[in-house]
């Protein structure tokens, strides 16, 4: 029942758009400030990462290897794409979700920032937008109904749909 409320009804629609805004411009204001700072870098975030990577209290050992080595193994060496994908990426997430425009595909890599943040250790406001985009994520199409996606999901279906049907299926003759 909740599941059909918010992927369906139009006050849920409503309440989503006022979420989607706001995770949007929270999104675009940091990639903006990160962009016209006069050169963004990550490297200190990322050797801070792995010098201090999270770890349980009790053994010391780290939580998340597998993201430490991630963050040693590509990430610092290429920290110059890094630099790049981050503040774009942010920014791109935010004018998707202000917009309304692909809502589910920008609050999915939205999400997949915020949990990178965490894994790499930093709370902030993660968690908060962690929240609200599983919300926004969940609600599919609906969450975009009063911006760009009412245009531009049912013109990428009919898209699809059309390039799928003329698909020419070839048998094996044996």
């Amino acid at each position: 029942m909740i599941n059909k409320f918010i992927r369906e009804n139009r006050i849920a629609a409503g309440i989503l758009t006022v979420i989607r805004l706001y995770l949007g411009w929270s999104w675009m204001t940091g990639g903006w400030g990160k962009l016209t700072a006069g050169g963004f870098d990550a490297s200190g975030f990322l050797n801070a990462a792995v010098t201090n990577p999270v770890a349980d209290k009790a053994t010391g050992a780290a939580l998340y290897p597998t993201y430490t080595a991630f963050i040693e193994g590509l990430a610092l060496p290429n920290v110059g794409m890094i630099n790049f994908l981050i503040p774009w990426g942010e920014f791109l997430v935010g004018v998707g979700l202000l917009l309304g425009c692909l809502t589910t595909a920008a609050m999915f890599f939205g999400l997949l920032m915020n949990f990178m943040f965490m894994f790499a250790g930093t709370v902030s406001t993660n968690p908060l937008m962690i929240l609200l985009g599983v919300i926004i994520l969940a609600a599919g199409a609906n969450a975009g109904k009063f911006g760009a996606d009412y245009y531009v999901l049912p013109y990428l279906r009919n898209k699809f749909t059309t390039f799928g049907a003329n698909k020419e299926t070839t048998t094996n003759v044996a």
